[in-house]
């Protein structure tokens, strides 16, 4: 199985949260190995050249930006990032 590193980058608001909570969600459901990490160090989204939240990147690329988006839409996004 593949190591998988998920990062959700945020301000810390409700909207931050929730797509931090759905990811764990999803990693659980898709028994996937993976750590899911919650910044909200807004450097860090900053380093990323990205100037809107939240953000989640897979392996250190953003896959997601801006929004929140329904549970299937992430579970798209980080099997994608599987192959």
């Amino acid at each position: 199985m593949i190591k998988m590193k998920i990062q959700v980058l945020g301000s810390g608001c409700a909207n931050c949260r929730r797509l931090f909570e759905m990811t764990t969600e999803i990693v659980r459901e898709l028994n996937l190995e993976a750590s899911v990490d919650y910044i909200t160090d807004v450097s860090k989204i900053v380093e990323l050249g990205i100037m809107s939240s939240p953000v989640l990147t897979v392996n250190g690329k953003p896959v997601m930006i801006g929004f929140v988006p329904n549970k299937e839409k992430i579970k798209d996004l980080i099997v994608k990032e599987l192959n």
